[in-house]
C-alpha cells in the first residue's frame, strides 16, 4: 500500500513539471514579450524542436495520466489472478516510466545544447550566433554578452529559461527512474510474484 502511494504521489509530481516545461518552451518563443521575432524566425533554432512543449510537456503528461490510472487499486482485472493483472501493470508501469526518462531526457539534451549554443542575434555583423564557436564558456563571461544588440537581454533570456527547462526535465527523470527502481523492488524483492505458478490461474 504504501508503495502505491508513492508511486501516485510521484506520478502526480510529473504533472505540474510537465505543465512548467510547457509555459517555459512558450516564452523562448516571446523574448521580452515580443512576438515579432518568431514570426521572423529570428530565434534559436533549438526552441523549434518543441522539447518543452511536447516531449517534456505534452508526451509527459500522458505517461503521468497512464501511471496514476496503473497505480489505482480499482484497475480492472487484465487477467483472471490477481498475481497475473499485478505482473501486467508492473510492467507497464516500468516500460511509460522509461519513455517518461527517453521524453524528458530528450528535453534535458536538446535544452542543454541550445544553452552551450548561445542565441540567435543580431550583432555588429548582422544575425548571427555570436556565441557558437565557445563551447559555451560566454555562460560565465558575461562581459561579452553586450555582442547582442538584439532583442534586449536575450543571452540571459535563453540562459534562464533553457537552464529552468533543464532543471525541469531533470527531475522528471529522476522521478521515472525513482519509479523503476519502486517497480524493480516489487518484482525483485518479493511484494508479490511475478511469475505465475502453475495452477494458479
Amino acid at each position: 500500500m504504501g508503495s502505491r502511494v508513492c508511486g501516485g504521489c510521484l506520478s502526480g509530481l510529473l504533472i505540474p513539471l510537465a505543465l512548467w516545461s510547457i509555459i517555459v518552451n512558450i516564452l523562448l518563443y516571446f523574448p521580452n514579450g515580443q512576438a515579432s521575432y518568431a514570426s521572423s524566425n529570428k530565434l534559436t533554432n533549438f526552441v523549434w524542436y518543441f522539447e518543452g512543449i511536447c516531449f517534456s510537456g505534452v508526451m509527459m503528461l500522458i505517461v503521468a495520466a497512464v501511471l496514476l490510472v496503473l497505480e489505482n487499486e480499482n484497475n480492472h482485472k487484465c487477467c483472471q489472478s490477481e498475481n497475473c493483472t499485478k505482473k501486467y501493470m508492473t510492467m507497464l508501469s516500468i516500460i511509460f516510466s522509461t519513455l517518461g526518462i527517453a521524453f524528458s531526457g530528450y528535453c534535458l539534451v536538446i535544452s542543454a545544447l541550445g544553452l552551450v549554443q548561445g542565441p540567435y542575434c543580431r550583432t555588429l555583423k548582422g544575425w548571427t550566433y555570436a556565441f557558437e564557436g565557445t563551447a559555451g564558456r560566454f555562460l560565465t563571461d558575461s562581459s561579452t554578452w553586450v555582442q547582442c544588440l538584439e532583442p534586449p537581454n536575450i543571452v540571459e533570456w535563453n540562459i534562464i529559461l533553457f537552464s529552468i527547462l533543464i532543471a525541469l526535465s531533470g527531475l522528471q527523470v529522476i522521478v521515472c527512474l525513482i519509479r523503476i527502481v519502486i517497480q524493480l523492488f516489487k518484482i525483485l524483492c518479493g511484494t508479490y510474484s511475478v511469475i505465475i505458478q502453475p495452477g494458479i490461474i
